[in-house]
């Protein structure tokens, strides 16, 4: 199976999983907040696995999954209120979607080449536009009204998302790998595919408690 089929089809699984956490949440089944925490789980069991060469970057390795266990924290309680996952996870899947496609028809200025030599300047400012509009949208289907927070909260969950895509790939680059892992195929590993969550969360968190 080519690899833009494969994909596809663990995207297809995903968005899946995502439907049936939010059924069984109707149902009062408090599935997102174990499927965060899960998640959570695999990113870090991912980075412990990880076959690195060069013995000076453990260290380096251990305190990135130590952060990563404080994403599964933030993940556990952030997921008491599912509406706030769900509004993430729209905001930062426009985010990263908007940064994507508008990046690669626009181009531009690179912003950091030799971490990610694919994230161009115009496809951040794409990607914060679509994250806030996503972000707009979502509190004017649920209230049938503006809500200038929901404004602020797009352009900050986005920002945090690129940047925790841009944390992953200076890490992948420091550690020489490509992927983290390759349980998600089409996708790489857990990380590469969440990345954009590992600095959201904790701050969501904080923000919260």
């Amino acid at each position: 199976m080519k690899d833009t089929k494969k994909r596809i089809l663990t995207s297809a699984i995903m968005v899946a999983v995502a439907l049936i956490a939010a059924v069984a949440e109707y149902y009062k089944i408090p599935a997102v907040r174990w499927l965060t925490a899960l998640v959570a789980a695999a990113m870090v069991f991912e980075t412990m696995r990880l076959k690195i060469k060069n013995k000076k970057f453990c260290a380096l390795r251990v305190a990135f999954g130590a952060w990563l266990i404080l994403v599964g924290v933030a993940g556990y309680f952030v997921g008491t209120k599912p509406w706030i996952i769900l509004l993430l996870l729209i905001v930062i899947a426009a985010a990263d979607t908007g940064a994507w496609f508008f990046g690669h028809k626009l181009g531009g200025d690179k912003m950091w080449a030799a971490i990610s030599p694919n994230k161009t300047w115009s496809g951040q400012i794409a990607g914060i536009i679509c994250g806030t509009v996503a972000a707009i949208l979502y509190g004017l289907l649920g209230t049938d009204m503006f809500m200038p927070q929901l404004m602020w909260i797009g352009i900050s969950v986005s920002l945090l998302s690129q940047y925790g895509d841009i944390a992953a790939s200076a890490l992948k680059r420091k550690l020489g790998i490509k992927d983290f892992g390759n349980l998600l195929p089409g996708h790489g590993g857990v990380i590469d595919r969440f990345d954009g969550w590992i600095l959201v969360l904790p701050i969501v968190w904080l923000v919260m408690i």
